[in-house]
């Protein structure tokens, strides 16, 4: 399978190859479109499909292809946000409620584990965050209290599981982790069984709305009762763009020489905060580690940001290899908490987004939460999560500080152009946003010293793509567009690619 960048994940080899085995019906009107194969898509599909509800599920690529098939997989109570942010913001009955969901979305991929006979690797197991100085061990005992107030059992404790120095640590029970390739793969197949079925290489380009829903595809009309947009973050402009900001995570898996491989997970307090645990694939034993986040397209350098990655593994592990490095998406909430449920503005149109380091987690409840919603069932965790929540207070701050340098990301002259006499000196397999009379231009040279000239503007919101080294993407950095080297779509709100000011890539020096 693919994914979103050029950089291979540890879970690409598990993913596979997948290929649907149902046949798409084009007479049918389908209950539910679901437009994404991860694991919102995936999950959301089969709770549907076991209700009786006849879904179709359309990848724009392949199951995986996005976030899913690049997470580390950790399966956590606790939280990217601590609970004492969530009591200030939401209260105390909420934060016990956001708890409450976090252990029903684990026993949910166990339960859909064990029902289906997905042999996923799930096993329960026990968390660590630890202190580096004073001043995050204070922060940790406000964590501890407060998890402890919401439902958490947490507790500190004298070691952890990784060599790394610390002031200050806690434990924290019933966690989990899994084999996502596996799982996603589980999932795909227990919803075809169920009568699903699964379009990959299958884009939605657009939907209108007459008696029922009519989505546009390469292969033709799907008509549906429902939309689910299961694709991290809804296409097209819409609040979500300005409650969510973009951001990336870099992730190794590499072997020990000792063999000394740590057990359950582990995080430490930086910030961005580092995170550790250990895999089992093909009967090869890896740690997982993960850092370095930074808002998409505000790194100049990327590929120096892998190497810092690398340089950090080798500080604290007796490292013999490290067989796979890439990094990946995710979004932040502008108060916290995901949005899932109704896309705002819309009827039967369903989204989850603003994950943020929780997309296993908080996938699998929004699949939860969608098809109780569709199916018309009460689901007790819907208002909390709902996308159309009016917070004045919660967030506003970080939703400022988030959204700053939207504005000026944008240009004022947009005119495409007719000809390119002047293109930037770059190796091959490089890339450059660069000024041609005064205006700008994406020019990206490939192995074989092609040269591909693209309009940069990013034609969700019309801010300016940076160039990715590491994945050898063009990302923007407003609201997570990404795009191929030759200006090709691949995730993001976005519906269609960057485009061409040449009729063809023109051969280079």
């Amino acid at each position: 399978m693919q994914r979103d960048g050029a950089l291979t994940s540890v879970w690409q080899k598990e993913i596979g190859n997948f290929i649907p085995v149902n046949t798409w019906n084009k007479s049918e009107v389908y209950d539910a479109l679901i437009v994404g194969g991860g694991i919102t898509g995936l999950t959301t599909a089969l709770l549907l499909q076991e209700q009786g509800k006849k879904c179709i599920v359309a990848e724009a690529f392949n199951i995986g292809f996005g976030t899913t098939g690049g997470t580390t997989a950790h399966l956590n109570t606790l939280l990217d946000t601590p609970y004492y942010q969530i009591e200030k913001d939401f209260g105390d009955d909420s934060a016990k409620l956001v708890a409450n969901s976090t252990k029903e979305a684990i026993a949910l991929i166990e339960s859909i584990s064990k029902e289906y006979q997905v042999d996923c690797d799930f096993q329960y197991t026990r968390g660590h965050l630890f202190a580096l100085n004073d001043k995050q061990a204070d922060e940790l005992d406000k964590i501890v209290e407060s998890s402890t107030r919401a439902g958490v059992k947490i507790n500190y404790t004298e070691e952890i599981p990784v060599p790394i120095p610390f002031t200050k640590a806690a434990k924290f029970e019933a966690q989990a982790q899994f084999n996502i390739g596996k799982y996603l793969v589980g999932l795909a197949q227990a919803f075809e069984k169920a009568g699903g079925v699964i379009l990959q290489n299958c884009k939605v380009e657009d939907h209108t709305r007459k008696e029922h829903f009519h989505a546009q595809t390469p292969f033709g009309e799907i008509e549906a009762r429902t939309i689910v947009y299961a694709t991290h973050i809804p296409p097209g402009i819409n609040l979500l763009h300005f409650r969510c900001a973009p951001y990336r995570s870099y992730a190794a898996a590499f072997t020990l020489k000792d063999g000394n491989y740590p057990t359950g997970l582990s995080y430490d307090m930086e910030e961005p905060y580092h995170y550790f645990r250990t895999q089992t694939i093909d009967n090869k034993r890896y740690i997982i580690v993960g850092g370095f986040d930074h808002k998409t397209g505000h790194n100049d350098n990327t590929a120096e940001t892998l190497r810092e990655l690398e340089a950090y593994i080798r500080t604290y592990f007796d490292v013999d290899s490290i067989d796979y490095i890439w990094s990946s998406q995710y979004y932040t909430a502008a108060d916290g908490l995901p949005y899932i449920g109704l896309l705002p503005g819309h009827t039967d149109v369903y989204t989850g987004t603003g994950y943020i380091g929780n997309g296993m987690i908080f996938g699998t409840l929004a699949g939860k939460i969608i098809s109780d919603l569709i199916a018309g069932k009460e689901n007790p965790y819907a208002d909390l999560y709902k996308p159309s929540r009016i917070k004045p207070i919660a967030g506003f701050a970080e939703f400022v500080k988030e959204n700053a340098d939207v504005i000026s990301r944008f240009i004022g002259d947009r005119f495409s152009y007719e000809q390119i006499n002047a293109l930037a000196e770059l190796a091959p397999g490089e890339a450059t946003v660069a000024e041609w009379e005064n205006r700008k231009v994406a020019i990206y040279k490939d192995d074989n010293g092609k040269i591909y000239a693209l309009n940069p503007v990013c034609p969700h919101a019309a801010c300016i793509v940076n160039w990715n080294t590491a994945e050898k993407t063009w990302d923007c950095p407003c609201h997570g567009g990404r795009y191929a080297p030759n200006g090709t779509l691949l995730t993001g709100p976005a519906t269609h690619g960057l485009a061409s000011l040449l009729e063809q890539p023109i051969d280079g020096d």
